[in-house]
């Protein structure tokens, strides 16, 4: 937290501390559940938010339009994130992985289009519950 200027605080520590602990990624409510300290949603929320822009956790869109958060790489910084690999959601136990071997391919846009963000995000069973 220190290197992108953020103060430690107790709720910042806990929830990047969860994150660190977590195999896969986390859900707003996952963090509500799993903190093992009563943190408020908002607290949760502007947590999250300000981990997102100081390239901490990216976020990973859902079927259901939530939204699931894991950690960044160490190449990403506020503002760019380069988490540009692909996501995998068990339908079994619900586990979103990052695959960071997976790139997401190369799309070819057409001329005047500026991609900001690509997610490609598949769905089926993990090796724990196939």
């Amino acid at each position: 937290m220190k290197r992108n200027q953020l103060s430690v605080t107790d709720s910042r520590k806990k929830i990047l501390e969860l994150f660190m602990r977590s195999d896969g990624a986390l859900a707003h409510a996952d963090i509500e559940h799993h903190s093992g300290t009563e943190f408020d949603r908002v607290t949760i929320y502007r947590t999250l938010q300000t981990f997102v822009e100081k390239g901490i956790i990216h976020t990973i869109p859902t079927s259901d339009n939530s939204v699931r958060y894991a950690l960044c790489k160490d190449e990403c910084s506020e503002g760019h994130h380069h988490d540009d690999h692909v996501h995998f959601m068990c339908d079994g136990c619900g586990t979103t992985y990052c695959l960071d071997h997976v790139t997401v391919p190369a799309i070819a846009l057409p001329q005047g289009f500026l991609a900001s963000q690509t997610d490609v995000v598949i769905s089926g069973k993990c090796d724990k519950c196939g």
